[in-house]
């Protein structure tokens, strides 16, 4: 009974596996795409209440970021202590287990398919909660949108999908981590294309969309469907204003920048030690929360304060110049913190401070503080991500307002532009990425390859046959008229033998011997007669199209057979599929 049911259960899987092999199994994506939103908003839910319930209980005053409140010497020691924690935490590590946040899942998605592992998942929880709690500067977007990427990528793996199908249950896992962190769905669909995929498709964005919303729902039912930072009525009073919100946006490029290079600089000591280099980020850290308590923690509560005008121009400059040095500094020393709120914190300081400034410039014109903050906080977000329409979709969203599109396009889109082409810095996460020798390939050709399983062109007219048979085998084995053979050794499939050739062979062996010049055939070696013989090499049934070209060109081999692990210690052969095959599917989907 259990040998019946194992082998409907994998029919069942095979059947569904192969449906979502390629890029038109929509139907079955949107389904999965709804599941990734329901378990990452419970999963970040989670992660939330684990960093609120300890500040809300430890921190003075109310709410769960109330660093400022502190003595200063639980200022000092508290940072210091938690790095000493964290850096022991991650000695004990590997040196692979110690990579957590946006730059690891695009790491998995580049190098491995998407594939990351529920050891990484509980590492990054813990380090997430750690930084945080502790009062590092540090935010909960980086390592939720790990967390969110990994369930869904243990979804996919769980369910024995095609790794098509799990790269963009990762994808999904991102965007739902983002709307849920921020209450911003349409930001999480587009950071998860434009930031982590680095592409867009219209196949891609229904799933992605039902992740962020299905996500958004599942939080907004705990803490309800405002956004995450209280925002004011905002709007522009004047067009005059447009040359100040264009030097504020060169300010912010310049600033974004040098945070880049920051955080790069730092990586050229990434082969001290992991214990020392938490340390002395730690020590840093504890100075700039004795002198700036501000830099602690998430800092949602200082961004609200600025939007609300309850921050003087000093203190803003000081908040958002001291946030962007320790996070870079301390960052690049390899602690484990996320960048994505503190590039907020920054720049809505930053903004804030320049929009004092253009309130003295402009008597009677300018905007209010809050608004040049909402500005700054797009600002330094599509600067540092390299990501102008995520920042904008933020902002727009957290805002609720339509009068933020034209200014927020402005000074985003020349900020990005400033940082880019006049210091030539890539997204913050694409210069880690290369810091550690690593890169990101997004040329059109390798991701279309990479949306393709080699299930969905493998050809599966094929028989296995044995190397060694005789003329009656081989003339039962083509009554089955199978396209290929796969011809099996000692050690597995050694070659691919057209069927066609095997047939000649029996028919120019019969002719020749009802003409009494050769001897009846008794015995057929298939690896001696005259064939067109294909060396052959495995992949696995799960990979996609680009995984097959690496094969081939790792292996030399002229065809793959697609097998697939059906038991313990047992492979079944689906299907063959040839370097032909997948040139002639990419031209045809170009075309």
């Amino acid at each position: 009974m259990n040998k019946v049911w194992h082998r409907i259960s994998e029919r069942i899987s095979s059947v569904f596996t192969r449906s979502m092999s390629g890029v038109d199994s929509l139907p079955q994506l949107a389904i999965l795409g709804l599941l990734s939103g329901l378990v990452t908003g419970a999963v970040i839910l989670v992660f939330r209440l684990a960093i609120e319930w300890p500040l809300e209980y430890f921190l003075p005053g109310e709410g769960s970021e109330a660093f400022e409140s502190l003595d200063i010497i639980t200022r000092a020691v508290l940072p210091l202590a938690g790095a000493f924690g964290i850096g022991l935490f991650l000695h004990r590590l590997a040196t692979h287990d110690r990579k957590v946040g946006v730059v690891h899942v695009m790491e998995r998605l580049n190098y491995h398919q998407g594939y990351i592992t529920a050891r990484s998942a509980i590492i990054q929880f813990v380090v997430g909660v750690s930084t945080v709690i502790t009062g590092q500067s540090a935010g909960r977007e980086g390592p939720a949108v790990h967390l969110g990427a990994a369930f869904s990528s243990l979804m996919g793996q769980w369910m024995r999908l095609p790794n098509n199908s799990i790269r963009t249950l990762v994808a999904c896992g991102c965007a739902a981590a983002i709307s849920a962190s921020f209450n911003t769905p349409i930001a999480g669909v587009i950071f998860a294309m434009e930031v982590v995929m680095m592409e867009y498709t219209i196949a891609g964005f229904t799933p992605i969309i039902l992740a962020a919303v299905s996500a958004a729902v599942v939080t907004q039912l705990v803490y309800g469907s405002e956004p995450a930072f209280n925002v004011p009525a905002l709007t522009m009073n004047s067009f005059l204003e447009i040359p100040w919100i264009l030097v504020i946006a060169i300010i912010i490029g310049v600033s974004a920048a040098l945070f880049i290079h920051l955080v790069d600089a730092m990586g050229r000591f990434n082969q001290r030690p992991i214990l020392l280099r938490v340390i002395i980020a730690g020590m840093l850290m504890a100075v700039a929360a004795v002198v700036v308590p501000q830099t602690m923690g998430i800092g949602y509560d200082t961004v609200n304060e600025t939007m609300n005008g309850e921050l003087g121009f000093w203190l803003l400059l000081t908040v958002g110049a001291a946030k962007l040095v320790i996070t870079a500094l301390t960052v690049g020393l390899g602690m484990p913190s996320s960048i994505i709120g503190p590039t907020l914190i920054m720049g809505a300081a930053l903004g804030g401070a320049l929009g004092l400034i253009g309130g003295d410039i402009l008597p009677g014109h300018a905007s209010s503080v809050g608004f040049y903050a909402m500005l700054g906080m797009g600002a330094m977000m599509g600067a540092v991500l390299q990501a102008p329409l995520a920042a904008l979709m933020a902002l727009m969203e957290l805002t609720r307002n339509p009068n933020i599109i034209l200014p927020g396009m402005l000074v985003i889109t020349t900020a990005t532009l400033i940082t880019s082409e006049a210091f030539g810095k890539k997204s913050l996460f694409l210069t880690v990425l290369k810091s550690q020798g690593l890169s990101y390939q997004s040329s059109p050709v390798i991701q279309a390859l990479r949306r393709v399983s080699v299930a969905a062109i493998m050809d599966k007219s094929i028989l296995r046959i044995n190397r060694h048979l005789t003329a009656e085998e081989a003339r039962k084995a083509l009554q089955a008229e199978p396209k290929w053979l796969i011809v099996d050794g000692k050690n597995g499939p050694t070659a691919l033998l057209p069927a066609v050739d095997l047939a000649r062979y029996l028919e120019d062996s019969a002719e020749a011997a009802s003409n009494e010049t050769d001897e009846p055939v008794e015995s057929i070696d298939l690896m001696d007669i005259p064939a067109h013989r294909r060396d052959i090499a495995p992949v696995q049934y799960q990979a996609t199209l680009e995984e097959a070209m690496h094969e081939f060109e790792n292996t030399s081999a002229e065809a793959l057979y697609v097998q697939r692990h059906v038991a313990p210690m047992i492979q079944r052969v689906y299907g063959v599929v040839l370097k032909s095959d997948i040139e002639s599917y990419y031209q045809y989907r170009r075309s």
